[in-house]
C-alpha cells in the first residue's frame, strides 16, 4: 500500500503510528503546548497537528483507543469521526469525558486511532417497494427472539 501524505502543521506533531504489526488502527497523538484539563461531562477538541492527503474512495474512522476509554473514561465525543478525502484541514479529535474524575491530556498523549476504510459512494433513489427479507421490518432486539 502506498504511504499516504501527512502535512506537519504544529512543531512537536508526531505522525500516527501503529502499536503492532496486527495493528488495524494507527494511533494519533495530541500535540499541545501545555496540558488540557478535562472535567466530566466535558468536551474538548485536542489538535493533532496533522493534516492529511486521505486518498480517493478511503474514509479515515477515528476511534476511541481502548486503554484510554476503559482506564480513563476519554474517547471521542462523536463516537467515531470520519475523516473525508477531500478534508485538508488539521486533524482534531473531540474528546468527552465519561467518567467522574477529572482528567489531564498532554502533549505526546495517544488520544484516538485512525482507520483508513474503503467507502462506497452510491445514489439513492425512491422505491414503491423494498425486496422481502426474512427480517422484514424487525428492529431493535428483533433477531434475538
Amino acid at each position: 500500500m502506498e504511504a499516504v501524505k501527512v502535512k506537519i502543521l504544529r512543531e512537536g506533531a508526531v505522525l500516527p503510528t501503529y502499536g503492532s504489526e496486527g495493528a488495524a488502527g494507527a494511533d494519533l497523538y495530541a500535540c499541545l503546548h501545555t496540558p488540557v484539563d478535562v472535567a466530566p461531562g466535558e468536551t474538548v477538541f485536542i489538535p493533532t497537528g496533522l493534516a492529511m492527503a486521505i486518498p480517493e474512495g478511503l474514509a479515515g474512522l477515528v476511534y476511541a483507543r481502548s486503554g484510554m476509554a476503559c482506564k480513563r473514561g476519554l474517547a471521542p465525543a462523536n463516537k467515531v469521526g470520519v475523516i473525508d478525502s477531500d478534508y485538508r484541514g488539521e486533524i482534531m479529535v473531540a474528546i468527552l469525558n465519561h467518567g467522574t474524575q477529572p482528567q489531564q491530556i498532554s502533549h505526546g498523549d495517544r488520544i484516538a486511532q485512525l482507520l483508513l476504510t474503503p467507502v462506497m459512494t452510491p445514489s439513492y433513489e425512491i422505491a414503491t417497494d423494498l425486496d422481502e427479507t426474512c427480517r422484514a421490518s424487525g428492529g431493535f432486539g428483533s433477531t434475538g427472539k
